[in-house]
């Protein structure tokens, strides 16, 4: 029985569905390699008579990959993975284009919550998952919901932490494929994408110049190389926090100050956390830092900097700018939180990039094709993208660029396959 998504989908307000629709078909017009997939799916249905749920941040780029898996043939639902980078506005124009939505922007936390199971009471054949909500509400408290799961796509680092801990402890109940740890992912998207998306949202929200600052980027994976990368070509001064030898080594490498926490704390104007954990920002540090200092968070949740040991610190906490609190402390300082501790690039911004998405969210629409072709031979664990998903979509994007490049010939072949010649 197909579902009226009319009917059925909680959003904010359906009179917003024009202006939804034009940021859609802003986004999809810079979406190339998305494109040619939804051409692919419309034509070969592969998705056809099966439902699909997906859980991400609920924006036109969102939006659009939403329709595109609809194109092929799914009767789609969605739902929104962060209550702060939900828009209104397209939520209601993918209600009326026939999807599913059970979002809104700003919920509480209970509302949000359910929201997110309201979208898989569909019972889905298939998801899309975004920091492993989704997979944490199916192995905890809803696993009736999981009964028809041929298995699903995730998104980011903090949700394939959680997938491998739930494989670890053969729990797992479906196979998953790893997007997050595609090439076209980590190289383009964490590092690109994160890079200049997180300083639209910084500078968008503080309207403060970045250049002559010094800036900590705590975490020095794709996305913290990105966020360094753009705060040095902003003119700030770079310090990097690390807790993995490596990557502080390469950090040092790429011209970085590297440090303790305790020590940046310190020095910092601006904090960026992009780390997928908890607390590497705590009560031992506020005490340290300047008065003015601003904290921006990159990562999935809102738990990388403790807001309740700031709070415990704090003798007043207001609102002072749209999507900024400042956290008044006892000795006269000032702390300034971005947007509640969420993501910064999304709920205080519109995302990366339209073209970054466009890479990544062709990345999950063949690997959920995948999953549905493969999911019986794939069994319950965490996939790998193949190698030739992620080659065609950079090969496709190369050609939507005008950019050709080489071949190897078969001498070539023969001699990188041969140990004698």
């Amino acid at each position: 029985m197909t579902i009226d998504a009319k009917e059925v989908s909680i959003v904010a307000d359906r009179s917003l569905a024009a202006e939804g629709r034009l940021k859609i078909d802003w986004v999809q017009a810079h979406m190339p390699v998305l494109n040619e997939i939804r051409a692919q799916f419309e034509k070969e249905q592969p998705f056809k008579g099966l439902k699909v749920s997906i859980c991400l941040h609920l924006e036109a780029k969102t939006a659009y990959l939403a329709e595109v898996v609809q194109a092929g043939g799914a009767e789609v639902t969605i739902t929104g993975s962060n209550p702060l980078s939900t828009q209104d506005d397209v939520c209601a124009a993918l209600v009326e284009a026939g999807i599913t939505v059970f979002a809104k922007y700003n919920p509480d936390p209970r509302e949000f919550k359910d929201l997110m199971v309201r979208a898989l009471e569909s019972k889905p054949d298939l998801i899309i998952d975004d920091g492993g909500d989704f997979a944490t509400i199916l192995h905890s408290e809803r696993p009736d919901l999981m009964v028809n799961i041929r298995g699903g796509a995730e998104e980011t680092t903090t949700g394939i932490i959680k997938l491998k801990a739930l494989q670890k402890e053969g729990a797992l109940k479906f196979p998953m494929v790893a997007v997050n740890d595609a090439y076209c992912k980590h190289l383009f998207d964490n590092r690109y994408g994160t890079g200049q998306s997180a300083w639209d949202g910084l500078i968008r929200t503080t309207n403060l110049v970045v250049s002559g600052k010094t800036v900590v980027v705590v975490g020095y994976g794709w996305c913290g190389k990105g966020v360094a990368m753009r705060a040095k070509g902003l003119g700030a001064n770079v310090i990097v926090t690390e807790v993995d030898a490596i990557k502080a080594v390469e950090a040092y490498m790429d011209g970085f100050q590297v440090m303790p926490m305790i020590e940046a704390a310190k020095l910092g104007d601006m904090f960026i956390t992009v780390t997928g954990n908890k607390a590497v920002i705590n009560g031992e540090h506020y005490p340290v830092m300047k008065n003015g200092a601003i904290l921006a968070n990159a990562g999935h949740f809102d738990v990388e900097f403790s807001k309740p040991d700031l709070a415990a610190l704090a003798s007043e906490i207001r609102t002072v700018r749209k999507n900024i609190e400042e956290y008044k402390l006892e000795d006269g300082r000032s702390i300034y939180v971005l947007a509640e501790g969420r993501l910064v690039n999304l709920a205080a911004g519109d995302g990366h990039p339209a073209e970054i998405m466009d890479m990544t969210f062709a990345l999950q629409a063949v690997s959920l094709k995948y999953v549905n072709d493969s999911y019986k031979e794939l069994g319950a664990k965490v996939i790998n993208v193949p190698y030739e998903l992620d080659e065609r979509v950079a090969r496709t994007k190369l050609s939507a660029l005008g950019i050709g490049i080489d071949s190897l010939s078969e001498e070539q072949i023969n001699y990188l396959d041969s140990w004698s010649s």
